[in-house]
């Protein structure tokens, strides 16, 4: 994912970081009753940690031993709480047991009619399968292996396939118009549904262009327009138009030049444009392009496959691309909306973990999905333990334990002779999350779930400006530092 050079807003109209730790059985696993102390009453210097974090709102925690199932530690294990981006590693274990590790998706260049001296004598088809990863180095790809044909006009249509998920213009209604964190979702995609804005002061203006940049191709767009408006706030507004993105810019907010990714609501439409304008440089005539939502019977030309499933998902939890994990989830699910997708995980998670939560969506991003701690840990266990979602582990980040301090571990002596963190982490407005394992050289090894939510704070805020409200950076913060300081405190005391 390759993300614009140029920032200059001091953060404002930056993209939100990335987090430090990079979406079975029928009954329930929770060990209920039994807490395990240790000397000097470990419990209680766990009560310390949280109170000297300083952290408004909940937090909850619950750490096991995997092998024997104890909790050894917990409070407000059972309080119910958004799990941010931790869900994805639900959707990770969902898509692995429905789709498979051989699971690749597919984008094809199709054609209806035959192709004489170069020109198609009928329509050309992009037929999108829902891959949130293509871009446009790989769809330049495409288009080169397309005219290495000899395709060079079409006579009749040019369409462009997107039924292969159900389009939606975003993932959640309650984030800022402008995150390009929260695109549309179509099967077809490009780029994560973003477009890049890049603008540059220009006598008493600025030059503005929006363009598919990639490493290798710089294709503009004009499906998606820019204007620079007088006002303070909202830094970016969106108007749709018949398959147009028309956004706004507060002029206060540009330096001299800049670059900021947008996402894309007419993904579809920006696809096919973007297709067409490499295609012409290939030499290859299109006529507009026709969105449809069924697929024509068709005979393949070439065709791009993304990555096998568990290298997406790996990628999908270390940058925690929230349209990967929907994409994900709406194929493994094969429902018509993401309610109804969201639907079917929650009752395959029910029966497959023995939990009660509830899910909104595949990444976390809405606000309907709630998790407890304790439930957390019951996912994590249960899926190391089965033979098909075990890759769950190794797709997740791993460190070393880090130090009492909450601060990274210093880089140890020799591999393998410190425990290893591997997790997931989840951060929204006055919310951080993360849960996973800690493994001892050994082999003991733990399963944990570390939520922090003030929601009443977080409700607060108003949508535009929940990219990056007041007080949030801090308390995130002290949120991470409490998570390191558990783990550490865990690891000294279980292992």
């Amino acid at each position: 994912m390759r993300v614009g050079r140029r920032f200059v807003l001091g953060g404002l109209l930056a993209g939100a970081g990335l987090p430090v730790w990079a979406e079975a059985p029928s009954v329930s696993l929770r060990p209920r009753a039994r807490v395990e102390r240790v000397a000097g009453d470990a419990s209680a210097g766990a009560a310390a940690l949280v109170a000297a974090a300083k952290l408004t709102g909940v937090v909850g925690y619950c750490v096991v031993d995997i092998a024997s199932g104890r909790v050894l530690e917990a409070a407000g294990e059972t309080v119910e709480m958004p799990p941010a981006s931790v869900t994805k590693t639900v959707t990770t274990a969902f898509a692995l047991e429905k789709l498979g590790v051989d699971h690749r998706f597919a984008t094809r260049v199709m054609r209806v009619g035959t192709v004489v001296n170069g020109r198609l004598d009928g329509d050309l088809i992009l037929a999108g399968g829902g891959d949130p990863t293509f871009d446009t180095d790989k769809m330049g790809d495409l288009v080169a292996a397309l005219a290495a044909s000899g395709l060079r006009e079409v006579s009749g249509k040019f369409i462009a396939y997107a039924g292969a998920l159900p389009e939606r213009a975003e993932i959640a209604n309650d984030q800022p118009e402008f995150v390009g964190y929260n695109p549309a979702i179509s099967g077809l995609m490009l780029n994560f549904n973003r477009v890049n804005f890049v603008w540059k002061a220009v006598n008493d203006g600025y030059s503005l262009a929006m363009n598919a940049e990639g490493a290798r191709f710089v294709p503009l767009v004009s499906m998606a327009r820019m204007q620079v408006v007088d006002r303070d706030v909202p830094l970016f507004a969106y108007q749709a138009g018949e398959a147009q993105d028309n956004w706004t810019v507060a002029r206060g907010a540009l330096g001299r030049e800049g670059s900021r990714w947008l996402p894309v609501r007419h993904a579809a439409t920006y696809v096919a444009e973007v297709f067409q304008t490499l295609c012409a440089a290939q030499g290859i005539k299109l006529p507009p392009a026709e969105v449809v939502y069924t697929l024509p019977a068709a005979v393949e030309i070439v065709r791009h496959e993304s990555e096998a499933l568990p290298d997406l998902l790996r990628k999908m939890l270390k940058f925690s691309t929230n349209l990967t994990a929907e994409a994900v989830g709406l194929t493994a699910s094969g429902a018509g909306s993401l309610e109804g997708s969201a639907a079917v995980m929650t009752s395959w998670a029910r029966r497959r973990f023995g939990i009660a939560a509830v899910f909104g969506d595949h990444s976390g991003l809405g606000p309907k999905t709630r998790i407890s701690p304790a439930e957390m840990v019951q996912v994590m266990i249960a899926s190391r333990a089965d033979k098909r979602l075990a890759l769950l582990q190794g797709l997740m980040k791993a460190v070393d334990l880090p130090g009492a301090d909450g601060k990274p571990a210093a880089k140890a002596a020799k591999p393998g002779s410190v425990a290893r963190v591997t997790a997931k982490s989840g951060t929204m407005n006055f919310v951080s999350n993360l849960s996973g394992y800690v493994d001892a050289p050994d082999g003991r090894a733990l399963a944990f779930a570390i939520f922090a939510a003030d929601l009443p704070r977080r409700a607060a805020v108003p949508v535009w400006n929940r990219e990056s409200p007041e007080g949030d950076k801090a308390w995130v913060k002290r949120a991470h530092r409490l998570q390191a300081q558990l783990l550490n405190r865990w690891g000294q005391a279980f292992l």
